[in-house]
């Protein structure tokens, strides 16, 4: 599939039809993390499946909605769901959601997700602002033929995860009751959670923590020349930190206690910036 400018251009355009208004932040909300889309004021609900060239989120847990509105005066759209390789679409088709938000006029993306700590000074429930990432696992969303009108061929990653967003977000931490830390956030394809010696491998790397998603989006991001904002929430430890089996109950369990504090936390950000 020829991903053209007009390909991308055509979701874009069936969106702009929905609302009447430009969208400043788009956030992506990652797996368990969907009750922060609650907060949106006066909300626009598009289904994935609707939006022609778009794709279709396959994880139960994800709601599979792009969701307009406002938060603190703040017009928004919201990801309620994301896309990973691990579901069976290419690498290259995950630039899809962020170059729509390109085209829709948006200005800041926010990512967030759902990750295990490798960092044994961290524990479940403590967010953490990532500030670099490692990706040795798959190929790049970028792979295939440039579409100049998004960004160069070649581009730098060295501000990926935008400084200044990173040191908003840490004032925001003030007050919120959740622990927060900045990080190396490591990239494994999934679906299988990441076995005992691929952590030590993580840890020794530099890793603090390890998760299925995001780089694809933070890459596109930083190809469209958007600044961006991302955040993991600890859901559990990372395989073998603590002797016992890691399961999606325990994910979803840690993902409940933090879904209030989290999204207040988000609220804050996203007044901020």
């Amino acid at each position: 599939m020829p991903y053209t400018y007009a390909y991308f251009q055509k979701s874009a355009d069936f969106l702009k039809e929905k609302v009447d208004f430009t969208p400043e932040i788009a956030i992506i909300l990652g797996s368990c993390l969907g009750p922060f889309a609650q907060e949106i004021e006066n909300p626009v609900v598009v289904d994935y499946k609707d939006i022609p060239n778009f794709l279709v989120s396959t994880v139960a847990s994800h709601a599979g909605k792009l969701i307009f509105g406002t938060i603190c005066g703040r017009k928004v759209v919201c990801m309620s769901g994301r896309f990973h390789s691990y579901e069976g679409y290419d690498f290259e088709q995950l630039v899809i959601p962020i170059r729509v938000f390109k085209l829709l006029g948006v200005k800041t993306t926010i990512l967030t997700n759902a990750a295990g700590a490798v960092n044994t000074g961290y524990r479940p429930g403590d967010v953490m602002i990532i500030s670099d990432h490692i990706k040795l696992n798959g190929s790049s969303p970028l792979r295939g033929p440039n579409v100049e009108e998004f960004g160069p061929r070649f581009f730098d990653v060295s501000r990926m995860y935008t400084p200044e967003l990173r040191k908003l977000a840490l004032d925001c931490a003030a007050g919120t009751g959740i622990r927060v830390h900045e990080g190396v956030y490591m990239f494994f394809t999934g679906p299988q959670f990441e076995t005992p010696a691929e952590i030590r491998a993580a840890r020794i790397l530099g890793a603090d923590a390890v998760g299925m998603s995001t780089v694809t989006e933070a890459l596109t991001a930083a190809h469209c020349g958007m600044p961006l904002l991302a955040l993991s929430v600890m859901t559990n430890m990372a395989a073998g930190v603590l002797d016992r089996p890691l399961t999606t109950e325990e994910v979803d369990e840690t993902s409940k206690v933090i879904a209030g504090p989290f999204s207040a936390y988000m609220k804050k950000i996203v007044a901020a910036i």
